[in-house]
């Protein structure tokens, strides 16, 4: 006997035209559900930024048909360089020896935000901007794809009480050089690091992250004088002056750890992405986990009764994201040893790459080996 449509033409709002909402609307739609997606902004745009999307996330992507589009805005990327302040390198981690067939790829977001938009509206969504959904959606479900600072999650948690990790960041966009090398390169220094990577199409992104006893404003679109973001780096060797000295322009922002969720849903309503379980960026993995979660949402609902595909969607999600999000946590620290731990620990690293060339990828196999496609 031929198992229920569940998802055919079932009413959907979702919260948000970001990654995560745009990805979850078009795998709903491809599955016969009736999707509007309402964003608060005039029009589905991000600020200047540069995102790495790894085999986990690519799978989906690859499962939605965007497969071709996705090489065609992005740069792949080959490596991960860890380098010590001065440039020397620590240990590299050569992604395309480690995992044959698989890709990574680095990304402007506003390219991929609009790679998902043309996918969702090309699949029967409908989009609706300008949109702030103050009061619940007329519909069946509810997913709250907002973000950050999301209503929804407030709704089913209360408020939140994040707390300052006592690190801020500046994120800038520069001209990249002829032919620059696909590799993600990380100078690490004391209290503070640097990670810059190619984004395809002329760009380089660059994230500068140091400590501070300063509380800074929570958000993206804070911008600060680059003269700060030169200062904080002066002393970093190999290419990072050059590249900072054409910085025009550059965001700042304070990084602050939030708890994941205590609940994701109630039956009508469910959290996905930032909203259920915000991440700091020091593993490169919150765009891959809201795109994980979209698909999974999906798969869920696809194949059981509602209340049930939502209790089993965040059964299935929670421990793998809440595991994302500490190691993030854990990278924070390691980034910015000094001293004898420092010494330690890049040592272990340089032997570690020679004896064992696998070992240092082999860490974070579980992120990137997950396919989310497989049932």
């Amino acid at each position: 006997m031929t198992e229920p449509a569940r998802l055919h033409e079932r009413p959907v709002a979702v919260i948000g035209g970001g990654i995560a909402g745009l990805t979850v609307a078009a795998a709903l739609a491809r599955r016969g559900a009736s999707v509007t997606v309402h964003e608060r902004a005039e029009a589905l745009r991000e600020v200047g930024a540069g995102i790495q999307i790894s085999p986990n996330a690519r799978r989906v992507l690859d499962a939605l048909g965007l497969a071709d589009r996705l090489e065609a805005i992005s740069a792949r990327a080959e490596a991960v360089e860890l380098r010590d302040a001065s440039g020397r390198r620590v240990t590299r981690l050569d992604l395309q020896s480690q995992r044959p067939g698989e890709t990574f790829h680095f990304v402007h977001r506003a390219r991929l935000l609009a790679l998902l938009e043309e996918a969702a509206r090309s699949s029967g969504v409908t989009i609706r901007l300008g949109e702030a959904v103050e009061d619940v959606p007329d519909a069946a479900l509810i997913v709250g794809a907002d973000g950050l600072h999301s209503q929804q999650r407030e709704r089913l948690n209360g408020s939140g009480r994040p707390f300052f990790t006592g690190q801020a960041a500046w994120r800038a966009l520069i001209p990249a050089e002829a032919n620059p090398a696909p590799v993600a390169q990380v100078f690490m220094g004391p209290g503070r690091h640097l990670v810059s990577y190619p984004l395809g199409e002329g760009l380089r992104n660059i994230v500068g992250v140091r400590e501070t006893d300063d509380w800074t404003a929570e958000g993206w679109s804070r911008e600060d004088d680059p003269a700060a973001m030169r200062a904080a780096f002066q002393g970093f060797g190999g290419p990072v002056h050059d590249w900072l000295a054409k910085v025009e322009r550059c965001g700042w922002w304070g990084l602050f750890r939030h708890e994941v969720a205590r609940h994701w849903h109630d039956g009508r309503r469910v959290l996905i992405g930032d909203a259920a379980h915000p991440t700091l960026p020091f593993l490169a993995q919150g765009a891959c986990m809201a795109i994980e979660d979209a698909w999974r949402l999906a798969v869920h609902l696809d194949r059981t009764p509602q209340a049930e595909a939502l209790a089993a969607f965040e059964a299935e999600r929670r421990p793998r994201v809440t595991r994302i999000v500490d190691a993030a946590t854990a990278n924070a620290r390691n980034y910015h040893l000094t001293g004898l731990p420092k010494v330690a620990a890049h040592t272990f690293l340089r032997v570690g790459a020679w004896v064992a060339p696998g070992a240092v990828f082999g860490r974070y196999a579980w992120v990137y080996d997950y396919d989310p496609t497989v049932e």
